[in-house]
């Protein structure tokens, strides 16, 4: 089992060192599947239909979850932003339903 953290964000990766929350490889962007493997961990804020990709995939997913205030959207967060913006982990199961329903 490997934990991989996906994220371009620097303050993201600090965070994650300053909350002592450990991670084998960090990479800037999940280009495709083929490294990951059934059991593996990936964190970091994915859009729902690549956490849903991981899910079939048998990866399990911790979304980076915090709020941002509309003034902060689009600005590089450092470590202590996140903080103060109560950043935490947590894990997101997501199923892909029924595609034809709409």
């Amino acid at each position: 089992m490997s934990i991989y953290l996906v994220s371009r964000h620097q303050g993201a990766v600090d965070w994650m060192r300053h909350m002592g929350h450990h991670y084998d490889e960090h990479l800037t962007h999940l280009a495709n599947y083929e490294a990951l493997s059934a059991g593996d961990v990936v964190v970091g804020s994915l859009p729902i239909n690549i956490v849903a990709d991981l899910a079939d995939h048998g990866v399990t997913y911790w979304h980076l979850s915090l709020y941002i205030p509309e003034q902060l959207r689009g600005v590089e967060l450092s470590a202590e932003q996140l903080s103060k913006l109560d950043a935490k982990l947590e894990e997101y199961v997501v199923l892909r339903g029924n595609s034809n329903a709409l």
